[in-house]
């Protein structure tokens, strides 16, 4: 038998060790049950701040074609007003003008771009793209009596009769081709009336979608351009709905058709034949203003307007479109051309998958469409271009810039994560609850259960 004061030491020793233990126990539950609860939460962004901090996107070794990539959430005013090293343009006679390039939105020239003018015939790009994108192109469309005889008068017009029939199809050839004024109207009335309306819910949704396109200062009133106080746009506003019609297939396909014919009709027994009024994609009239890389586009004129033209072309993979207002003809053809000539020459474009191998967002790696490109001055290497994330909502943007300028933005695919559901720790979860009760019996248990073995084992008497 040890004496009582060999017991103590040793009672002593086996009550540190075991609560020791126990503390060692209790953090490994305690620690696992806390970080899954703060980690789930945070997967619920309850912690996440708002705020995302810079970081370099690409590895050390990758600098030589690396440049700064920022995470941040889109905020208004940023633009860099050092425009020195940006092509310092050109002169021309048209007062209202821009080239927007029709991938990237990048502006490559302006002039006057946010100044409310008239837009004549150059309206009918938006109403086409409605047609073709809330219709079926075999869908028979019916002219009215007001389609007919408010339009046809002093104004571009094929002759169709009240009551008379033809597809939708075939009413778009004719306002895209020809400028027909009573083709606009009657595509106008048609959708309207699917739409559980008539020809004024066909305005309403032109203004609807111009705005939703970003549209500023446009107000649209007819469906063809005829002269209204209340009928205007902006160059800037018009190339942003030429960007968007192009992306139509359909759309495209009329736009891009030199010639068509009308086959005969309920009151028409023989064929009408269209042409395509675009003398920079089409010689109608003459071949001095055919252009090189033209893929078309919408003629305007009123006498109010002056002319206007929309007009499309591309050359080394660069897509671009030209708007210009207010012109004094021929200077919209002439004009066109000089501005494409400039921007063909002091522009180019960079493929982004030549110099994003590994783009990451958040530490992960993500994907994009291998399409894209930025556009730049063609002094300009990758390297000079800055860029950041664009939160918006659930989207997610890398936006490039140069001097403040936009150059370009790729849309950015995130990998799918499996979210959580969120627990706290002052949770009710009862089965929560009983875990924790369950680990605290067992801690207890095991230093017990440990104390009992070692005195056993030593025959040590424990006295209180």
């Amino acid at each position: 038998m040890k004496k009582k004061g060999s017991n103590k030491k040793i009672r002593k020793k086996i009550v540190i060790g075991s609560t020791v233990l126990g503390i060692f126990l209790s953090n490994i539950f305690l620690n696992e049950y806390f970080c899954k609860n703060i980690k789930n939460e945070k997967n619920n962004n309850i912690f996440f701040c708002e705020k995302i901090y810079a970081k370099d996107s690409n590895n050390k070794k990758n600098k030589k074609n690396s440049h700064k990539i920022e995470e941040t959430v889109y905020s208004e005013g940023e633009n860099d007003n050092n425009n020195n090293k940006w092509p310092s343009g050109i002169e021309i006679e048209t007062p209202n003008a821009i080239v927007m390039d029709v991938n990237t939105g990048t502006i490559l020239y302006e002039k006057n771009i946010n100044e409310r003018r008239y837009p004549a015939s150059i309206t009918k790009i938006l109403t086409t793209l409605l047609a073709v994108e809330n219709c079926n192109l075999s869908e028979n469309v019916t002219f009215s009596r007001e389609a007919v005889y408010k339009n046809e008068i002093n104004a571009s017009h094929i002759a169709r009769d009240e009551g008379e029939v033809i597809t939708m199809e075939q009413c778009l050839y004719a306002t895209m081709l020809e400028s027909a004024n009573e083709c606009a109207y009657a595509t106008a009335e048609h959708v309207g009336s699917k739409k559980g309306g008539d020809y004024t819910t066909f305005i309403d949704l032109m203004n609807k979608r111009a705005q939703k396109l970003g549209c500023k200062d446009t107000h649209f009133n007819n469906s063809n351009g005829m002269p209204d106080e209340q009928h205007y746009t902006t160059a800037y506003d018009m190339a942003l709905i030429a960007k968007e019609a192009y992306q139509n297939e359909n759309f495209r396909k009329i736009m891009l058709t030199k010639k068509y014919t009308l086959p005969a009709t309920n009151k028409h027994p023989e064929e009408t034949y269209l042409r395509n009024h675009h003398m920079m994609y089409y010689p109608k009239k003459t071949t001095k203003y055919l252009y090189d890389g033209c893929l078309g586009g919408k003629t305007g004129y009123t006498i109010a307007a002056n002319a206007t033209l929309v007009t499309y072309a591309k050359r080394n993979d660069m897509l671009l479109c030209c708007v210009v207002l207010n012109a004094k003809s021929p200077n919209h053809y002439l004009d066109t051309i000089k501005l494409f000539d400039y921007c063909f020459d002091n522009f180019k474009i960079l493929n982004v998958k030549d110099y994003e191998k590994k783009l990451k967002y958040k530490g992960k790696k993500v994907k994009y469409d291998l399409n894209s490109y930025i556009n730049v001055p063609k002094t300009v290497d990758y390297k000079e271009v800055t860029s950041k994330f664009i939160k918006n909502n659930s989207k997610v943007e890398l936006e490039y810039s140069y001097l403040g300028r936009k150059v370009g933005a790729i849309q950015i695919v995130q990998p799918k994560e499996k979210i959580k559901k969120a627990k706290t720790v002052n949770s009710n979860d009862n089965d929560d609850i009983i875990k924790w009760i369950i680990g605290a019996v067992v801690i207890i248990l095991l230093t017990v259960t440990f104390r009992k073995m070692l005195a056993k084992k030593k025959n040590i008497i424990f006295e209180d």
